[in-house]
């Protein structure tokens, strides 16, 4: 088989095109894709830890402090701490953290668009469940 036909290859190679064009779209709205995807958790699950949006948005705690630092600094994410450890800072959108997201949704979802246009919407269903059966069949990182 050709390396470059094997599917991890592929898959890597999109995750990296998909990101850059994101990464595009959202400039426009002075967002990165980190922290798009920290809008995006946080708008599913309020409250979160540093840690839990550091697994969510696939980088590093450290990092994470970083985009969070910036995000509150914008007022777009508000911290405080947990009630039941006070060392813990769970995090919360703000309106203007919720009116950013809202801008920034339609600019991936178009950018997904174009990346699936090539395909039918059945194909789309079984790409979407077949990468996430390769998704557990690998563990778990924490």
């Amino acid at each position: 088989m050709n390396p470059w036909d094997r599917p991890g290859y592929l898959v890597k190679r999109v995750q990296d095109l998909l990101h850059r064009e994101m990464a595009d779209a959202l400039a426009t709205q002075s967002l990165g894709v980190s922290e798009y995807a920290v809008l995006t958790a946080l708008d599913a699950r309020p409250g979160q830890s540093n840690a839990g949006l550091a697994r969510a948005a696939f980088v590093t705690p450290q990092s994470m402090h970083t985009v969070l630092a910036g995000l509150e600094g914008r007022g777009l994410v508000r911290r405080v701490a947990d009630p039941a450890n006070a060392r813990v800072l769970l995090a919360d959108l703000t309106a203007r953290g919720k009116r950013a997201l809202d801008r920034a949704e339609p600019l991936v979802a178009e950018v997904e668009d174009r990346m699936l246009a090539g395909l039918t919407a059945q194909q789309v269903r079984q790409l979407t469940a077949s990468l996430a059966a390769c998704a557990d069949a690998l563990p778990a990182r924490a």
